[in-house]
């Protein structure tokens, strides 16, 4: 019945989708926690300096100056990151290439052994291993070895872009948050979006990764009124002590 069923289906019905899948919901938590990221870096910058002075003009200053910092440096740490990453994948990749070219039949035994060490049967094993080397020799042992496929590198420039504007989304919600309200307000109004703000990427984090809600909220929550109280204690402090 599955042999029928398979033949009645077209090829794109069997296509695997996890590896897609698992790479689409890698970056929607890096983008999570690069906007978490700019929320509270920023929050925390012009939250401090709110606690020195009320004025606009020194609060949108170290805002942007943070805003810009921040994205540069996730930017930057990213690009790094993937780029180490793709080069690391891309050697892999020529070693394959390199060893089906100087002794393919060592590469179809060692094929076979991957499905037998999967569970196969030592026939059935052989059959794939061969089917999948006429096929695709290369896209085959890496698949099964490394579980890479060379269509799909990671890409640095990508990942740096994805990062920077994550983050500066992120960290323009405590940024506008500070400047809109009128001076008397400033503090409070930010602290109240940047709890919310921290509470919906905590959910939204946990809902990706899997876990318990509550707990990860609530870490995430506190953790950014600790930061906030922190901060502008300090530059409540220092503009007393410099004014």
């Amino acid at each position: 019945m599955l042999d029928d069923m398979a033949t009645a289906l077209p090829d794109q019905a069997f296509e695997p989708h996890g590896r897609a899948l698992g790479g689409r919901l890698n970056w929607l938590r890096a983008g999570v926690l690069g906007a978490n990221d700019g929320i509270v870096s920023v929050a925390g910058l012009v939250v401090g300096v709110a606690g020195a002075t009320l004025e606009r003009g020194p609060i949108l200053t170290a805002g942007i100056a943070g805003l810009v910092a921040g994205a540069v440096s996730m930017a930057l740490g990213e690009y790094v990151s993937v780029s180490s990453q793709r080069d690391t994948e891309l050697a892999q990749l020529a070693q394959e290439k390199r060893e089906l070219t100087e002794d393919p039949e060592a590469e179809l035994a060692e094929l076979a052994a991957i499905y037998r060490a999967k569970g196969l049967s030592a026939a059935t094993a052989q059959t794939v291993a061969v089917e999948l080397t006429a096929h695709d020799p290369l896209a085959a042992h890496l698949d099964a070895e490394l579980n890479l496929d060379p269509d799909e590198l990671t890409s640095p420039w990508q990942a740096a872009f994805a990062s920077a504007l994550s983050f500066t989304l992120g960290a323009l919600l405590p940024l506008l948050a500070v400047l809109l309200p009128p001076p008397g307000l400033r503090v409070p109004v930010t602290v109240v979006a940047v709890l919310v703000a921290l509470a919906l990427t905590g959910l939204l984090s946990v809902r990706i990764g899997g876990g318990g809600a509550r707990r990860a909220v609530l870490r995430v929550v506190i953790g950014g009124a600790l930061g906030l109280a922190v901060t502008y204690g300090i530059g409540h402090l220092v503009g007393t002590a410099i004014g």
